[in-house]
């Protein structure tokens, strides 16, 4: 277990340590009576707002990203129509005048 996540398995009102984050949220709900927030995705509850959107960003958004592929959503360059190009001619011609 790395140190950083033992750092969050840590009551902030009372310091308590946990070894697992599912610990941590049981305590929080049952001894503070502390609103839990649930990732939309997979339903993993989390005591704080912020360790759910980092967890939703390094689990959820990376999936996303890897199947994306942003070349097949390329916006193609539209090709200008016969009246698009007579008009850029016409300003083009008036323009040396």
């Amino acid at each position: 277990m790395h140190l950083f996540q033992r750092k969050r398995n840590i009551c902030d009102e009372c310091n308590k340590k946990f070894s697992l984050n599912e610990e941590l949220v049981e305590h929080a709900r049952h001894i503070h009576h502390k609103v839990i927030t649930k990732c939309d995705g997979c339903g993993k509850q989390f005591v704080h707002e912020k360790d759910r959107l980092h967890h939703v960003r390094e689990e959820h958004d990376k999936k996303v990203d890897y199947r994306t592929h942003k070349s097949e959503h390329a916006h193609k360059k539209k090709t200008p129509s016969i009246q698009d190009q007579v008009d850029e001619k016409n300003r083009n011609f008036s323009d040396n005048f």
